[in-house]
């Protein structure tokens, strides 16, 4: 019997969906290589039983750390545009991330307006930091999904370590969840005691409010270098310490990431199974390391196993 669609299962609040996450190509590839990148990309994820594709959308983030990026910002070809021109043979749903600063409102009207609602989801992104400057604000362009295209199912971005700080992430999900929210995809988890805080949080604040919690798909990503550890603490991504020590001194810090985004897999699908909260996982790949993309893969491929076993 099949499964159904990534859109049926997050409308119906259903656990089990698995997502795989990718940058487009450099703005600067030409279309011949982006049809090439496309290729190869859909060869590897054919293998693996997917619900989904995410297509980021990047913006510089320089705004919300003062510190050097360990990697250079480099701008990304629009993720709309290379689904519609180099992913057409894909035959699942994408679910494309739109940073809505970066889109004036008549850009973000006529995407909506020409988006296909059977093929496409999004999540809107709002700004880095709450004073830089953007071409349409978070809730405004939440406000024209709802009046040129509500049937486009939309997600939100949750935050554990946001949580941690402020304690009131749980209230932002269910505000989100008010405006047409219909699922929540976390930032990369490297913290599981600070992620379950945040579920828990969120789950009995939904029981008070008679409301149906929605699906969170956690976001696992392989580290495997200590520079990789570098940029996930610069996008402000809370790595234990002990795990930065196993990390900084692993021979093979992709083996023993490997291993902990497995363990913490295991740990949050116990803890939402017995809580009775929808979830799934979403592998982050946007490395350009072959060691790390193929790790990526199988990372998804044994998830698969744990969601469908």
């Amino acid at each position: 019997m099949s499964r159904p669609t990534l859109q049926a299962m997050l409308s119906e609040g259903r656990s089990g969906v698995l997502l795989f996450g990718i940058t487009p190509p450099r703005e600067n590839t030409s279309s011949e290589r982006a049809r090439e990148i496309a290729s190869v990309t859909l060869e590897r994820l054919s293998r693996l039983d997917l619900d989904g594709l995410i297509l980021y959308d990047i913006t510089d983030e320089s705004d919300r750390n003062a510190a050097d990026r360990p990697f250079p910002y480099l701008p990304t070809l629009d993720p709309a545009s290379f689904h519609d021109e180099h992913l057409g043979d894909w035959d699942r749903p994408v679910v494309i991330y739109r940073c809505v600063g970066k889109y004036d409102e008549d850009e973000l009207r006529k995407w909506l307006a020409d988006t296909d609602p059977g093929r496409v989801l999004s999540v809107f992104v709002g700004a880095s930091t709450g004073d830089k400057p953007v071409r349409t604000d978070l809730r405004r362009a939440q406000q024209l999904r709802s009046e040129i295209r509500p049937d486009l199912p939309l997600g939100a971005v949750v935050i554990s370590e946001r949580h941690t700080r402020s304690g009131d992430e749980h209230l932002r999900m269910l505000a989100k969840q008010e405006r047409g929210c219909s699922f929540f995809i976390s930032q990369v988890i490297y913290d599981v005691g600070d992620t379950k805080n945040l579920i828990s949080d969120y789950f009995y604040a939904c029981a008070e409010r008679s409301l149906p919690p929605r699906p969170v798909i956690f976001t696992l990503s392989l580290c495997g270098s200590p520079k990789t550890l570098e940029f996930l603490k610069w996008l402000g991504v809370d790595v234990p310490r002990w795990l930065q020590n196993t990390l900084r001194h692993s021979p093979d810090p992709l083996a023993d990431s490997y291993r902990e985004c497995l363990s913490m897999a295991r740990d949050l699908q116990d803890f939402c199974t017995r809580l009775g909260m929808p979830y799934g996982f979403h592998v982050e790949s946007v490395s350009i390391r072959k060691a790390e993309i193929e790790g990526a893969t199988r990372l998804a491929a044994e998830l698969g196993t744990l969601l469908r076993g």
